[in-house]
């Protein structure tokens, strides 16, 4: 009942409070991200939701589009501007899922909604973190975040998938309040973002 109905409703009713609370910061936000960015404030993205069903993220933009001399673009910490950088050490990069959440797109907790790339890499178990809805923030991330291992983060999705009650998310939210608060986990081994998860040796 929590999962199917009290949970959802909290959600939404959350994220539209949330919205309404942090609009001055979200238009500042998005006017110096749009300054920064020329123009593009916002990072647009597929992803899978539960039951691996692909929708669009929304997250402000922290990183420009430059790139090298051969076309690529840069390394992730080079086009990291220095308002997106604060804007992602303080966590407001994620204020925009809010929106996704009123879609009904994401939840406020659960396992991070990764790339579509990585579904076929997935064994058995680390699969089952689909079988809710993705969170903007979530067990793993009051775990370590960008910190853990993979196999420690997916370790995390499935225990929350498991373990899924209103106290449980309750007390990430506020573990996660902490985490901001100190500016804990985001970075991974000194990179912008975490390292792209290329399989388990023994999928089955």
């Amino acid at each position: 009942m929590y999962q199917n109905l009290i949970k959802p409703l909290l959600d939404f009713l959350t994220a539209l409070i949330g919205l309404l609370v942090l609009s001055p910061i979200f238009i500042i936000v998005t006017l110096l991200l749009a300054i920064a960015n020329q123009g593009k404030p916002f990072f647009f993205q597929q992803r899978p939701g539960q039951y691996e069903r692909i929708f669009k993220i929304i997250k402000f933009k922290t990183m420009n589009d430059k790139r090298g001399e051969d076309g690529q673009l840069l390394p992730d910490s080079d086009r990291l501007t220095a308002v997106g950088k604060f804007v992602r050490k303080t966590s407001l990069d994620e204020v925009p899922q809010l929106i996704n959440v009123l879609k009904g797109d994401m939840s406020l907790v659960g396992p991070r909604p990764l790339l579509p790339e990585y579904l076929p890499l997935y064994n058995d178990q680390q699969r089952k973190r689909h079988e809710v809805k993705p969170g903007i923030t979530g067990w793993a991330q009051v775990n370590g975040r960008n910190a853990l291992s993979w196999q420690g983060k997916f370790e995390k999705d499935v225990d929350y998938v498991n373990k899924q009650s209103f106290m449980f998310d309750l007390q990430i939210l506020i573990l996660t309040l902490k985490k901001v608060i100190k500016s804990e986990g985001i970075n991974q081994g000194g990179q912008a973002t975490a390292q792209k998860f290329e399989g388990n040796r023994n999928r089955h």
